[in-house]
């Protein structure tokens, strides 16, 4: 449904967690066939707004990293909402910087608040899981969007 509006909180955790189990598969899309991180979050958007909003085009498991390009931030900027780091919301995708220095590159979308924390990303090793936002995780994020459109309920 291309140009939804009022998207639930609710409604973007459950379509994430109809992902899990999906192996890992790098540059896939695919609920239950496979995906890498970005294509969980390019699979969540079809499923609630339709069409993506541009082409992907291929990229190594290095993207960017030679040039210093913040490539995936980049996009995020251009078809999500920035939020503040520190208003966590159920349902909110969060772009994480996995060594320091690196540029940005791994992304994935929040599930739950409060003292323990959740969310589901496609992992290298492991495909589509939810785990805990512990210290490690959490330390690591750098930028957090909103989907477009999104109510401002919350989920714990």
């Amino acid at each position: 449904m291309s140009g939804a509006r009022g998207i639930s909180r609710a409604r973007l955790v459950t379509a994430a967690r109809g992902w899990l189990g999906t192996p890992y598969v790098h540059q896939a899309a695919t609920r239950g066939a496979g995906c890498d991180c970005l294509g969980l979050i390019r699979g969540l958007w079809r499923e609630v707004y339709g069409q993506e909003p541009e082409a992907v085009p291929g990229y190594t498991m290095d993207w960017s990293e030679p040039q210093g390009e913040e490539a995936l931030w980049q996009a995020a900027l251009r078809h999500l909402t920035p939020r503040p780091l520190t208003e966590a919301r159920a349902g909110d995708v969060i772009l994480f910087r996995m060594r320091r220095g690196a540029v940005a590159k791994h992304i994935a979308l929040q599930t739950e608040t409060g003292a323990m924390p959740r969310f589901i990303h496609a992992y290298s090793g492991h495909g589509v899981v939810e785990n805990t936002l512990s210290h490690p995780w959490h330390r690591r994020i750098v930028a957090r969007f909103s989907f477009p459109d999104v109510d401002a309920d919350e989920v714990t």
